[in-house]
């Protein structure tokens, strides 16, 4: 019985590894079937929890919302927003096709609530990561370049009416 349990785990063992290779090669090659899979899992699982302190002062995550380009409805998504002179810029691992992504382009514009402040935001675009990747810290520009991340949102600040 013993080396049964043993076997399982083995067997287990070497399929999460390998989930998490295809997973990473996935991510960098911009495999899409991946990182639909990816998207989805990450929007089942870790959205969820992730938006219960997005937002707020000292979380890891910021919220955007925005509007669906056909459905007109309101949504929220965490991402990681890093501040700039004039507005944030936010590394997309998924590339331009993700529909939060889709959505603030075609709106142009966006609302971010980051450390428990809310930022109108405006003149969304796609830039290369590398041109803004001095804005991010150093953890994550490592994550970016091993998950092979090379665009990036950036947006502006709407100046205030007074």
């Amino acid at each position: 019985m013993s080396r049964l349990i043993g076997k399982l785990v083995k067997v287990a063992v070497l399929a999460m590894a390998t989930g998490i290779v295809v997973m990473l090669v996935g991510m960098r090659t911009k495999c899409e079937p991946i990182l639909c899979a990816v998207r989805k899992v990450n929007r089942a699982f870790w959205n969820p929890r992730a938006m219960k302190t997005a937002g707020t002062l000292g979380a890891y995550a910021s919220v955007i919302r925005h509007v669906g380009r056909t459905s007109g409805q309101a949504y929220e998504t965490p991402i990681g927003a890093e501040p700039t002179d004039d507005g944030f810029v936010i590394a997309i691992p998924y590339g331009a096709g993700a529909d939060w992504v889709k959505n603030v382009l075609a709106a142009g514009a966006a609302t971010i609530v980051d450390e428990g402040v809310v930022h109108e935001v405006d003149r969304p675009e796609v830039v290369p990561i590398n041109l803004v990747e001095s804005w991010f810290p150093a953890k994550d520009q490592r994550a970016h370049r091993l998950f092979g991340v090379d665009e990036c949102l950036r947006v502006h600040r709407v100046a205030s009416a007074g």
